[in-house]
């Protein structure tokens, strides 16, 4: 029996770090896990289709990425690495960065000779930024200068900033609307996704769904004791349109089975299913701060796709507490480790699990 600690942390060998990512994207490897069988199978997702059932639904995460990691000019003619926290932008004027070096309150830094933000506030390792023009225009400049904000793991990617723009990011990402937010990360189950893979489940009669939660660092964040204490994780804002709540609801009652694709969508709608939020008839926007750990009872998925997650990784606990709430006799490192030996290529450009 796996104690507490081992739950969470296992040994990935270098050569099961995947630097870059399939091509095409669907040939990726697929570990199918049934917890009523404890069966394990081994497929590519582009056969996605054959595993799911037919009264099934996919959920998915339409956010988009933006290249909010950029090289700003220093008054002093220096240069600083700054990642914009763009699923954060909630104040009109303000935006929360990283700085990879010290910048000071009320120093300005430059996108170019025209463009600048000035240190404002400093909390820690974040610090907030205040520009002087709208919002749109912000987006346009982080997206002309910036490049993808890819976690550090793959720094030796040998993708170009041309590839990366395209390779981390989902074939149906929406560009930010109204809100203006979008993310820091990419929900990187959807990674797999294809036109083939979609018409495949459409003839199936499997329908699509999406909802949009903008990802920030938190995800790649490790767990704090400040975190297990207040059973609280790094807060993300999450939209559901009146159209996907609709379906939902209708799909459910028909009895059909909710696929999430990936940990945002499952922390969106369970989010949702613990609001106080009543009123269904529009869309949702909210925020959350939901950590997902063993025990919890899942109100909303029934089968979840996600990728292979770091060690001791919120998202590690979050499936693992699906995998206990479906009953399954194995634990995830169990599963993780069964993978590594069978040459799956882990995290965001890695291979892909469907739990059933």
């Amino acid at each position: 029996m796996l104690n507490e600690k081992e739950l969470y942390d296992y040994f990935l060998p270098e050569k099961n770090l995947a630097l870059t990512p399939a091509s095409p994207r669907d040939s990726s490897k697929l570990f199918i896990y049934n917890t009523k069988t404890n069966e394990v199978v081994f497929d590519y997702f582009y056969n996605l289709e054959q595993y799911l059932p037919k009264n099934s639904f996919l959920v998915l995460n339409n956010t988009k990425v933006i290249p909010a990691r950029v090289v700003m000019r220093k008054e002093n003619g220096g240069k600083v690495i700054l990642l914009f926290l763009v699923n954060e932008l909630t104040n009109l004027s303000v935006i929360k960065v990283l700085a990879d070096r010290k910048i000071t309150v009320g120093e300005k830094v430059f996108f170019d000779e025209k463009n600048f933000l000035k240190v404002v506030d400093q909390k820690e390792n974040i610090f907030y930024l205040k520009f002087d023009f709208n919002r749109e225009k912000l987006f346009q400049l982080i997206e002309k200068y910036g490049t993808m904000p890819i976690p550090l793991y793959l720094k030796k990617t040998p993708l170009k900033k041309s590839e990366l723009l395209k390779k981390y990011q989902t074939v149906f990402a929406k560009a930010p609307v109204g809100t203006c937010l979008a993310s820091a990360a990419a929900p990187t189950a959807s990674l797999h996704f294809t036109r083939r893979v979609f018409n495949r489940l459409n003839k199936k009669g499997i329908k699509k769904y999406f909802i949009t939660l903008h990802v920030g660092l938190g995800t790649f964040a490790p767990i704090t004791e400040e975190n297990l204490k207040e059973k609280r994780l790094h807060e993300e804002y999450y939209e559901i349109p009146e159209k996907t709540l609709h379906y939902i609801n209708v799909m459910k009652l028909k009895g059909k089975s909710l696929v999430a694709v990936g940990t945002t969508v499952t922390r969106a709608l369970e989010s949702f299913a613990q609001s106080k939020i009543r009123d269904q008839r529009s869309k949702i926007f909210d925020k959350t701060d939901l950590f997902i750990f063993p025990p919890f009872e899942f109100k909303m998925v029934d089968i979840l796709i996600t990728n292979f997650h770091l060690p001791k990784s919120s998202l590690m606990m979050l499936v693992e507490a699906f995998l206990q709430f479906k009953g399954a006799k194995k634990h995830l490192v169990e599963l993780y480790n069964i993978a590594i030996k069978n040459d799956f290529r882990f995290y965001s450009f890695g291979d892909c699990m469907l739990i059933l």
